[in-house]
């Protein structure tokens, strides 16, 4: 079994005896499907979130390469503002500043843009890096084979970069997974939120935060088997294209 299967196999084992342990506690039923609601809002940011910092990140990342030059200015800014400042500091930007502009979001469409263009800011040098790890020898092949650049990118670049890109990615999810609890700070009930309020309300400090820190770890495990797995499809995928 390759080491990161086995790690994740060894997690998940862990997450499962911990929670056998967490059921034991008394109460766990009464404040476990507030958790779970909170638990729904996470991953409707964290899902968003990663759609937006993809599409973010392969469109920076082409434009810096590819875009005329106020494209790729306008490319570079966005990196550079979105990884030079604080994730808070651009959710509370969105959600305070933009009314007095007359733009006025919901705070789960603040959420997943606050946390989607920062990951994607990060993304947008994996993919600029991937791209640029490609041998050069196979841009001379589309050259010889009378490829426009789009039809190389498509065709023959990007397949391969993709497979160097997945591992960089997964840790960026996992990060931006992490990250969504800051949008308790503006009005959502995501999973941190309903932790603090059911720790008030209840004073059962190790039974909440336990349960909630398994179910981020939970979460995590999931995401890393998921990006194992695109790994390794991809992977074959490029194995077979190269055979064929």
């Amino acid at each position: 079994m390759p080491t990161g299967h086995r790690t994740t196999l060894v997690t998940a084992i862990l997450c499962f005896a911990a929670g056998l342990v967490l059921a034991s506690f008394s109460d766990l039923a009464d404040f476990l499907p507030e958790l779970l609601r909170g638990g729904l809002i996470t991953l409707q940011v964290t899902a968003g979130g990663a759609v937006l910092a993809v599409v973010a990140a392969f469109t920076a990342a082409l434009s810096r390469l590819y875009g005329p030059r106020p494209v790729r200015w306008l490319a570079a800014a966005y990196v550079e503002v979105f990884r030079g400042t604080s994730a808070l500091v651009q959710l509370f930007w969105l959600f305070f500043v933009l009314p007095h502009f007359g733009l006025t979001l919901s705070p789960m469409v603040v959420g997943i843009a606050a946390l989607g263009l920062n990951v994607g800011a990060y993304g947008a040098e994996v993919v600029r890096g991937a791209i640029g790890s490609v041998v050069r020898g196979q841009w001379e092949a589309t050259v010889a084979l009378n490829l426009t650049r789009a039809q190389a990118l498509r065709r023959i670049i990007l397949p391969q970069a993709f497979v160097a890109m997945i591992p960089p990615w997964g840790n960026l999810f996992i990060e931006l997974l992490k990250a969504s609890s800051l949008v308790s700070l503006i009005t959502l009930s995501d999973l941190a939120f309903k932790a603090q309020q059911l720790n008030q309300n209840t004073l059962r400090t190790a039974e909440v935060f336990s349960t909630v820190l398994l179910m981020y770890l939970a979460l995590s495990v999931l995401i890393t088997v998921a990006m194992h797995a695109l790994e390794t499809r991809a992977a074959r995928g490029l194995r077979r294209g190269r055979v064929g």
